[in-house]
C-alpha cells in the first residue's frame, strides 16, 4: 500500500488575514479608550467587519486581548530594530520610550482582564518581558557605546521608569504629562560634558572588575 504523503498545510486567505489585522487595530483604539468592558460589537463595528467575522478569529474576549497585547510588544520589537539603524543613539532611545506610552495606555485600558489572560498563560507573560528588555537593550547599549548616556542603567530600570511614569497618573491627558516627563528623564542620563562619539564612561561593574584585576597583577608581581 503506497504511503499517503501529509496534506499541505493551507495559508490563511489574504482576506482572513487583513480581517485578522483590523480587527486588532480596531480592538487596540477601542480598549484604550472604552476599557475592558467595551463591547466586541463596537470592535468588530469599528473595524467595518460582522461580529461572526471577529468571533472566528477570537472565539474569545481573553483571546483578543491577548492577541492585541502581543501585537504590540511584537510592534516594539520591530520599531527597536529599526530605530537602530534609522535614528541617532539617544533620539532613538527617546522615540522608543515615548512609543511605549501608547502601548501602556492600551494595557491600562484592559488591565483587569489581561492580567487575568496573562496569569493563564506563563509563556506570554516571559514572552513579553524578554521581548521588550531586549530591544530597549539593545537600544541603550548603543547610546552608552556612543558616548551619550550614562552606564550605570539597566534595560529593567528603563521599563520599570516608564511603567511608574504612566501608571502614577490617572487623569485624562495623562499621555501628555508622561511624555514630557519621559524628555526630563532621557535628558537626565546623558553623559555630562559628553558629545556623541567621545569615549563611553565604563560601568561600575567594569571598574570593578578592572581593580580586581589590577590588584591580582600586583599581588603576582610582588611573589
Amino acid at each position: 500500500m503506497a504511503d499517503q504523503s501529509a496534506a499541505p498545510v493551507r495559508k490563511p486567505r489574504a482576506d482572513a488575514v487583513r480581517n485578522r489585522e483590523r480587527v486588532l487595530k480596531a480592538a487596540k483604539i477601542v480598549f484604550s479608550t472604552g476599557g475592558a468592558e467595551a463591547s466586541l460589537e463596537a470592535v468588530a463595528r469599528r473595524a467595518g467587519v460582522g461580529i461572526g467575522t471577529l468571533y472566528r478569529h477570537f472565539p474569545t474576549r481573553g483571546a483578543l486581548f491577548e492577541a492585541v497585547y502581543r501585537r504590540e510588544v511584537d510592534q516594539l520589537g520591530d520599531l527597536a530594530e529599526q530605530l537602530k539603524n534609522d535614528a541617532a543613539p539617544v533620539d532613538a532611545l527617546r522615540r522608543w520610550l515615548r512609543s511605549n506610552v501608547e502601548f501602556v495606555a492600551t494595557k491600562k485600558g484592559m488591565s483587569a482582564a489581561l492580567a487575568i489572560a496573562v496569569q493563564g498563560s506563563s509563556e506570554l507573560s516571559v514572552y513579553s518581558f524578554d521581548r521588550l528588555t531586549q530591544a530597549v537593550g539593545a537600544l541603550l547599549d548603543r547610546a552608552v557605546a556612543a558616548g551619550e548616556i550614562r552606564s550605570d542603567i539597566g534595560p529593567e530600570d528603563l521599563l520599570r521608569a516608564l511603567v511608574g511614569m504612566c501608571y502614577m497618573h490617572d487623569q485624562p491627558g495623562w499621555q501628555k504629562s508622561v511624555l514630557r516627563l519621559l524628555d526630563v528623564f532621557v535628558d537626565g542620563l546623558r553623559v555630562p560634558g559628553k558629545a556623541p562619539g567621545q569615549t563611553t564612561l565604563s560601568s561600575p561593574r567594569t571598574d570593578a572588575a578592572a581593580k580586581a584585576k589590577g590588584y591580582s597583577q600586583r599581588s603576582s608581581r610582588r611573589k
